[in-house]
């Protein structure tokens, strides 16, 4: 263990994740397979070793900080990416079954080939839109967790990821800026897609710009309305305000 990785275990001790060598392992190399595939393909702007483990594994298992991850069993990660933040919580918490949803097959193959090479189970990759994959019976109103990290602004979220989540479960938002504009913007698509804010939480990446991120946790209240989500495409062209 070298001292990036020695910084990252204190940094998760702190927030009370404990990572076994295998974990530790994992992460290394889902590091090396991120660098590698980013060359054939764009998967993130952030290369550098330590950057990675911070701004990329750090600030995925952040959602664990404020919310327990022993009582959710089930998550979807709508518009992963590179998978985050759900490879890093399932990397962290292994009990969880994940799916994830990207438009992007190239992305899809990716998180495919990752999930192999770090032998990780219960991880589920959808190629599709999340407007028609959530009409999809075993996907609608079915998840205790719903993540989104940098896909959009709140107001097209909301309709992105609620209809995923499961009544009294939750949609956590991982936003970088200052999202008071966003959550005034989007009270009425959290009214039509039956969501609350339940609280927002500001925390501080260990990196050297001190980045500020912020969680803003939603509440599902009942089951999506049958009009919702509409037709792919539309949530982006005319978000619910």
């Amino acid at each position: 263990m070298d001292s990036i990785q020695t910084q990252f275990v204190g940094w998760c001790k702190e927030q009370h994740i404990d990572l076994t060598a295998h974990q530790l392992d994992q992460f290394e190399t889902y590091y090396k397979e991120l660098v590698e595939w980013n060359e054939k393909m764009n998967l993130t702007g952030i290369t550098e070793r330590e950057q990675v483990y911070v701004k990329h594994f750090y600030d995925s298992l952040s959602v664990s900080f404020f919310t327990s991850m022993s009582d959710k069993q089930n998550i979807a990660d709508i518009g992963s990416g590179a998978g985050f933040p759900s490879i890093p919580l399932k990397i962290a918490f292994p009990h969880l079954k994940v799916t994830i949803v990207d438009s992007l097959n190239k992305r899809i193959q990716f998180l495919n080939h990752l999930s192999e090479r770090l032998g990780l189970n219960d991880v589920s990759c959808i190629h599709g839109r999340a407007e028609d994959v959530a009409r999809i019976y075993k996907h609608r109103d079915q998840y205790d967790l719903v993540t989104a990290r940098a896909v959009a602004r709140l107001a097209v979220l909301n309709e992105f990821c609620l209809p995923f989540c499961k009544v009294n479960g939750q949609f956590i938002a991982m936003k970088g800026n200052e999202p008071a504009e966003e959550i005034k913007e989007a009270a009425y698509s959290l009214k039509q897609l039956k969501g609350v804010i339940l609280h927002t939480n500001r925390f501080v990446l260990p990196d050297s710009e001190a980045s500020v991120r912020h969680l803003v946790m939603i509440g599902k209240q009942s089951a999506t309305p049958s009009k919702y989500p509409r037709k792919a495409g539309t949530p982006l062209k005319s978000p619910l305000v």
